[in-house]
């Protein structure tokens, strides 16, 4: 009889290969490439069938790891200067091994008990950084940014539109509005659809030069709308850009939402990990005046996929937006805690906090303390390289450890190609990862100091690949 279950030894003797397979990945991450040389990637589809029998674990086991280590995309390399995806810690691994091993469902506390407990836990550390004062708040793990988004959008509206939740729009007969800076994420259309308010309600609102939402500009399209007959409801605020890091004036939106009335929500997923930081919370200050906020520890916190909060100092309304009843959820007499699946968009419940919650046990808040400013550092050091540079030309300065710059000397027209050439040529032979984008309307060069692995000796390295692919002759590091 087939049977997935593994005696005593095999489980062990399995376990130690694949953390000496993991051990050794992490050992090669300082200069692993982040990918194959170009001419050495495929994206062509697997073509094996379906195996009717197994082969032996230890082989397989073998096989799986060198090949995604040797064939894949090393997102946690100290040479990926990419999106937000960084280096997870190895407390955060060997926590996310754990809990796939024990499987706790956290929909409801019965099933769960210390784990909820722990998830609990885990944001009201995060919460207290953002309200350090007295304040009741509540909050869930989510799956990332996205579902966070949405959740906080569907308490706005729930909030604003209390028939919406039983009735619908149909039932309500408005036309709710919100605002968002051009610069805000994809994820805020893809709520509003999802939400069946339509993106078009989704206002999306032009920067000042630094990227930040304009607060006059916010002012007099809610008066514009407000006088056409739609019924302005939120505004989102956001706190780390995509494109450039940029933290939108969070003292000025939150005046605006206060004097017309809306649900302000900062969405904080890179950038709200600031308060992390005593130091460097200024970053985003007044964040503590948003109704609800944000933040993904898959982000600047070194969590590995998937890892995003959504937290409100509107307590009631996580509950007033999901709550739902069934017969068939195990009920626990006596319990002040409420189940996850009456606080959350998601039903069946991966524990998604223990990771970040065995970081702060082992490493601490002053960890994240460092690791920020040392982040924060080397962007602004990178920064000055390009400044001095003969070759390229800041945008702006860095608000964050995003870094936008273009190459100098070419005409507007041909900008866009010129910055994706020396993209292509940097990235060419795979050692390191840089990308192209667009920041207020501008082609850029985009550099994201994202992996606690990264220091100037990848900045150097990545300076001088920068000045050889340049348009030019190359005079080498500045």
């Amino acid at each position: 009889m087939t049977t997935f279950a593994l005696d005593h030894d095999a489980r062990r003797r399995l376990g130690y290969r694949l953390i000496d397979h993991i051990n050794d990945y992490f050992d090669s991450l300082p200069d692993r490439r982040v990918q194959l040389p170009l001419d050495e990637r495929s994206f062509e589809q697997l073509r094996e069938r379906m195996p009717e029998v197994g082969e032996d674990a230890a082989k397989a086991l073998d096989e799986m790891a060198r090949e995604m280590i040797d064939k894949g995309f090393h997102v946690p390399a100290a040479n990926y200067f990419g999106l937000m995806n960084p280096t997870p810690t190895y407390m955060a691994v060997l926590a996310e091994a754990f809990v796939a091993a024990i499987n706790p469902q956290l929909a409801s506390l019965n099933r769960s008990q210390l784990a909820s407990k722990i998830e609990i836990e885990t944001v009201r550390w995060i919460g207290e950084r953002i309200w350090s004062e007295p304040t009741k708040f509540d909050g869930t793990f989510t799956s990332g940014g996205n579902e966070a988004n949405f959740s906080a959008l569907a308490m706005a509206l729930s909030s604003h539109f209390p028939c919406a939740i039983e009735d619908g729009f149909a039932g309500c007969g408005d036309r709710p509005v919100l605002y968002a800076s051009s610069e805000s994420h994809h994820s805020l259309d893809k709520s509003v659809g999802l939400l069946g308010v339509g993106r078009k309600a989704l206002r999306r609102i032009a920067v000042n030069q630094l990227m930040q939402l304009d607060p006059q500009a916010l002012e007099e399209r809610i008066l514009q709308d407000l006088a056409t007959g739609y019924k302005p409801f939120c505004v989102v605020g956001t706190a780390g850009t995509t494109n450039s890091g940029a933290v939108d004036d969070l003292n000025a939106l939150a005046d605006v939402c206060q004097r017309f009335g809306l649900w302000f929500h900062v969405d904080g997923a890179y950038g709200a990990a600031a308060v992390f930081s005593d130091k460097h919370r200024d970053l985003v200050s007044d964040i503590e005046r948003a109704d609800s906020v944000t933040i993904d520890p898959h982000k600047w916190m070194a969590m590995p996929f998937a890892a995003g909060v959504v937290l409100t100092r509107r307590a009631n309304m996580l509950a007033t937006t999901f709550g739902v009843s069934t017969p068939y959820m195990p009920k626990f007499a006596g319990a002040n805690i409420v189940d996850n699946f009456k606080v959350s968009t998601q039903w069946s419940r991966r524990m998604n906090s223990l990771k970040l919650w065995l970081t702060l046990r082992v490493h601490g808040r002053q960890a994240y303390e460092e690791h920020i400013d040392n982040q924060l550092k080397l962007a602004r050091q990178f920064a000055g390289w390009v400044k001095k540079s003969d070759r390229f030309e800041l945008l702006n300065d860095p608000q964050l450890t995003i870094v936008n710059f273009r190459v100098k000397n070419v005409p507007a027209s041909e900008v866009a190609a010129a910055n994706q050439a020396v993209v292509d040529e940097v990235t060419s032979d795979g050692t390191r990862w840089i990308s192209t984008t667009v920041a207020g309307g501008k082609p850029v060069i985009r550099v994201m100091v994202i992996s606690y692995l990264t220091g100037e000796k990848q900045l150097e390295g990545l300076e001088q690949a920068l000045m050889a692919a340049a348009p030019g002759k190359a005079s080498g590091r500045i």
